[in-house]
């Protein structure tokens, strides 16, 4: 059977960074799976603009030298700026890809199943194949983790569906929807669904829609850096220590859960709400009942109204459960400590089963909330790379990588 030292399991940005800073690692033998920014692309609304910031959007490598700075240098992209359109993005990703090297060690089918083996792990690939691997990296994003409310249990999609299950929104021209929460990706989804002519209503639980904005003297770049992290994530203040994980995760657990609900309060960027003037918004407003009505969905809110809508989406987050990784046996399960569905991680991302790791937003309760953005890739990478080096022998070098020859990025299936 095929061995490796190093599996990595998911190919979005921390799969990606993780293996750039791996393979600086002399001799160490790496494999990544899966296919560059599926998930951004299948799974995220065309037209989507990041809320993070350009600072805060960068795919870490281990010399900075693949930024988004890099990659705006490349022939045809001088005219990507801020916010970063999606298609942009998923851009820049596979561009990373192609120039860190690491493109030959990608293998893009999935992995389907991890389970203990007497040297490490054996994972089985979704064309049948198995491979064993000393230690493995899970990076596998929240598509699994969509929140979806119990009220619509049952109810088919073509009714009621998530955010990240619905790429395409023009299906919905004409229709009424039905929005679900106050976070970035249901305004966002609102403003894109008026605009191409649907009629919408936004629910929001809170008593207001709250808007991502600094004040107005922390605009200056000189000032800025005194109160916010560079993923600019969190009130002034708590933004310097959610940059920090290795200081967060040394906070008590009652001012960790507290600073990270400031940061992760449902909010829109400031730049999005032009865009939903012409939206209907209810605060203090939640659903308490659906039922299928013909080809349609009778819903009724906690004041006591109705509607009859064509669709009801689902801007409600996502919340960590490692169960729901369906790669994930529960004999291997049982064997690893967790609080809430999220892994007890050391400071290496292992968990309390030797050699497994996890990556993104799995690893919040562990290091904060910068972990469910790209800008802790920087923070995760390096603190993967020290603990792997641990287990190799002292005289290990890391091999450099300053020879990076920017090009444009091929398109799939184009040979290398």
């Amino acid at each position: 059977m095929e061995t490796c030292d190093v599996a990595i399991v998911g190919t979005g940005p921390y799969g990606l960074s993780a293996a750039a800073h791996l393979r600086q690692v002399k001799g160490l033998d790496i494999r990544l799976f899966g296919e560059p920014m599926s998930f951004w692309e299948r799974h995220m609304p065309e037209g989507m603009l990041l809320r993070s910031p350009w600072e805060g959007s960068h795919i870490a490598d281990p010399e900075n030298h693949l930024t988004l700075d890099a990659y705006r240098s490349v022939d045809g992209n001088h005219r990507l700026a801020e916010p970063v359109p999606l298609k942009d993005f998923i851009a820049y990703g596979r561009w990373f890809h192609q120039q860190a090297g690491i493109r030959q060690l990608t293998d893009p089918h999935q992995v389907i199943r991890i389970e203990s083996a007497p040297r490490g792990f054996r994972l089985t690939l979704g064309d049948g194949e198995a491979l064993c691997a000393r230690r493995v990296v899970v990076a596998a994003g929240i598509k699994p983790f969509a929140y979806r409310p119990g009220l619509f249990a049952g109810l088919p999609a073509s009714l009621v569906s998530h955010t990240s299950d619905r790429g395409d929104l023009r299906e919905f021209r004409g229709k009424e929807v039905l929005v679900l929460g106050g976070g970035q990706s249901a305004l966002e989804a609102a403003a894109s669904l008026c605009e191409l002519g649907a009629e919408v209503e936004v629910l929001i639980r809170g008593s207001a829609v709250h808007w991502l904005r600094r004040h107005p003297w922390a605009h200056s770049k000189w000032i800025a850096w005194m109160f916010y992290g560079m993923g600019d994530i969190g009130p002034a203040g708590i933004s310097l220590v959610v940059q920090r994980p290795s200081l967060f995760r040394r906070l008590p657990r009652p001012i960790q859960s507290r600073w990270d609900a400031l940061a992760m309060r449902p909010a829109g960027a400031r730049w999005l709400k032009p865009r939903t003037q012409g939206v209907t918004i209810h605060t203090e407003r939640t659903l308490v009942q659906a039922r299928v009505e013909g080809e349609r969905l009778r819903v009724r809110l906690n004041d006591g109204t109705e509607r009859l809508v064509d669709h009801v989406l689902l801007g409600t987050g996502y919340r960590v459960n490692l169960a729901l990784y369906s790669f994930l046996p529960q004999e291997l399960l049982r064997r690893i400590a967790l609080a809430n569905g999220y892994p007890h991680l050391n400071i290496g991302f292992e968990t309390s089963l030797p050699g497994l790791h996890f990556l993104g937003a799995p690893a919040a309760w562990s290091f904060g909330p910068l972990m469910r953005f790209v800008a802790g890739t920087k923070f995760t990478s390096k603190a993967l790379r020290r603990r792997i080096l641990e287990d190799i022998r002292p005289h290990t070098v890391l091999q450099p990588t300053s020879s990076y020859e920017f090009g444009p990025l091929q398109s799939r299936g184009e040979a290398p």
